[in-house]
């Protein structure tokens, strides 16, 4: 969102979707209905749709449940400036905004920790979430409820309870500034704006990444995004990486700059490779304070690349990569319904450069083997005519030297990265220590090896058939997730597992609507390229991307990044590529 666009809203230039349109109903008038539908038939709850005033706050009752089975019923809290009355500081740009609403959306799930309700609050990132958003009227929260029945029929007494007294003591106990801890709400709002100071500041200091001295980044598994207990080892930059940068809030602070070009992350098995690089892949996210990776930050436009067994490809330009194919297919317009490891680690290394990325992250864990490398033995038995795969390890330089795009890449077994490596910091016990002169001068060593290509040629864009994107089904649009894993969208399953930077279920939802503005708002017309239609979600985005996502969406979403857009609409099956340019 510019600051124009902000200045905008913050004047009441906007609109808010919590603002009430109906007639305005008391909430007093809200109980006494409860009271006259207990016992009722459950259908006879959708009475209760329109807006209710409440003392200090309106409450919409947006979308009603059909039945006791089925979604629940979508409910809007709307708190004008004058009641909520907090400093305009705390939201007087859009990062402070996003912030805060972050910080009051999470009080609001912990006081609204109820079977009933549902709050969408997200985990350890602090995103641009449907749920709660400061704009030029107020605050609003969005929140899910099941409204209470006994079998089929109105508990009208429960939703009561629910309605008139549990909403309105959690909407009094946590969206208001008198409510709230003043110095915490400050230091929540400071630190995702030192977060995204830092990160903006990235480019000038020619960094891809920049993770601070004491950050904590280990997790405490695979599956829980939250820090480590007890805290692990706090990090701490070689002294030949360090970099001091000066934050708007927490001032000077010093840490480990990881420069443009290409970067090797090395050390034994359980030494931190991989969990640096995870804090890196996250690092394109706010965190909130105390999570340990407050400032372990990466460009906004980094991403995360991985192989992909059996994955769709759809008409990509895979000839830096894979040439001469003994099927004599045209590796120039490449197409697989079940692309091989390798295969689509190049796609989606192509793919990601058409969205528009600057940085790749890549782990040895996660790739394809025989697309990093080609050893000296290798090519001495199989001549380069018969293997039509060129290594990464040749692309990698002529990929930052022709076109500027940087690579971080944990590699534990191929010190051939060695020759094309710019700095290599190996990680010790979870401590980093910069190894570039040892391994420059091991690089001296001659192994026979030869590379297999000096330049990386850049594909060709694609233009996507507008008609192999839709979001219906049954001739209603239907866009949800699972998990963060799946979008369902239209008639389509889209498999997310391998993009990383997916991170909350709602975004999963956020990606689905960005793809649903651009099939309505007609960027899909058969003309544009893959990364002009991106180009034209951004420029619609960069006002009120809420109000924009969420027109017609009652579903929790967050708004989501270019990149995961790209992503997804890439592993859409039925995505038809009409020419490429």
């Amino acid at each position: 969102m510019t600051n124009r666009v902000w200045e905008s809203r913050r004047r009441g230039g906007g609109r808010g979707p919590g603002r009430p349109t109906e007639r305005e109903r008391a909430g007093a008038a809200l109980a006494a209905e409860l009271r006259r539908l207990d016992g009722g038939r459950y259908g006879q709850y959708r009475s209760l749709a329109g807006t209710w005033r409440f003392d200090g706050f309106t409450l919409r009752v947006a979308r009603v449940q059909a039945d006791p089975f089925a979604p629940p019923s979508r409910l809007v809290v709307h708190v004008p400036h004058e009641v909520a009355d907090f400093p305009a500081g705390l939201w007087s740009t859009p990062v402070r905004a996003r912030a805060l609403a972050g910080y009051l959306v999470r009080r609001a799930a912990g006081e609204l920790r109820d079977r009933a309700f549902r709050v969408d609050a997200g985990g350890q990132q602090v995103l641009e979430r449907s749920a709660c958003r400061i704009d030029a009227s107020g605050v609003v929260l969005r929140l899910a409820m099941e409204l209470p029945g006994r079998g089929r029929t109105i508990d009208g007494r429960a939703a009561e309870r629910l309605l008139c007294d549990r909403l309105p003591a959690a909407v009094a106990a946590t969206l208001r500034w008198s409510a709230v801890d003043h110095d915490e709400v400050r230091a929540f709002v400071d630190s995702v704006e030192d977060t995204d100071a830092l990160r903006r500041t990235l480019s000038e200091l020619r960094l891809v990444a920049f993770v601070a001295d004491g950050s904590v980044l280990p997790r405490r598994s695979g599956v829980d995004d939250r820090p480590l207990p007890g805290g692990g080892v706090p990090f701490r930059s070689p002294e030949s990486l360090r970099v001091e940068v000066e934050l708007p809030h927490r001032g000077r602070v010093t840490g480990m700059g990881i420069p443009e070009g290409v970067t090797l992350i090395v050390g034994g098995g359980f030494h931190g490779k991989s969990t640096l690089l995870r804090a890196l892949e996250r690092g394109v996210y706010d965190h909130v304070p105390g999570d340990g990776r407050e400032l372990a930050v990466a460009r906004a436009d980094t991403v995360k690349i991985r192989a992909e067994d059996g994955r769709r490809v759809e008409r990509v330009d895979v000839s830096a990569f894979v040439a001469h194919l003994p099927t004599g297919a045209d590796t120039t317009d490449f197409s697989t319904d079940n692309a091989s490891g390798s295969t689509s680690q190049a796609a989606s290394i192509v793919e990601a450069l058409e969205a528009g990325a600057g940085t790749l992250l890549v782990d040895e864990d996660t790739a394809a083997t025989n697309l990093m490398i080609r050893d000296a033995r290798m090519q001495a038995l199989v001549a380069k005519d018969k293997e039509p795969l060129t290594p990464f390890v040749d692309l990698v330089r002529p990929l930052h030297r022709q076109h500027g795009v940087s690579t971080v890449l944990v590699v534990g077994g191929s010190g051939d990265y060695f020759d094309v490596a710019d700095r290599v910091v190996m990680m010790d016990a979870y401590r980093p220590v910069e190894v570039t002169e040892r391994a420059r001068a091991l690089a001296e060593r001659p192994t026979g090896r030869h590379a297999e290509a000096t330049t990386f040629p850049l594909a060709r864009d694609r233009v996507v058939d507008p008609r192999s994107v839709r979001p219906e089904a049954n001739g209603r649009t239907k866009i949800r997730h699972r998990g963060a894993d799946a979008l369902v969208f239209g008639d389509s399953d889209v498999d997310l597992r391998a993009v990383e930077q997916v991170v909350d279920p709602s975004q999963v939802v956020g990606i689905g609507l960005a793809l649903a503005h651009c099939v309505r708002a007609g960027h899909l017309d058969g003309a544009v390229t893959v990364h002009e239609l991106l180009d034209r979600l951004a420029a619609d985005l960069a006002g009120d991307a809420v109000a924009v996502l969420g027109e017609r969406s009652l579903d929790d979403f967050v708004v989501p990044r270019r990149h995961e857009v790209a992503a997804a609409l890439n592993r859409l099956r039925a995505l038809r590529v009409l020419q490429l340019v």
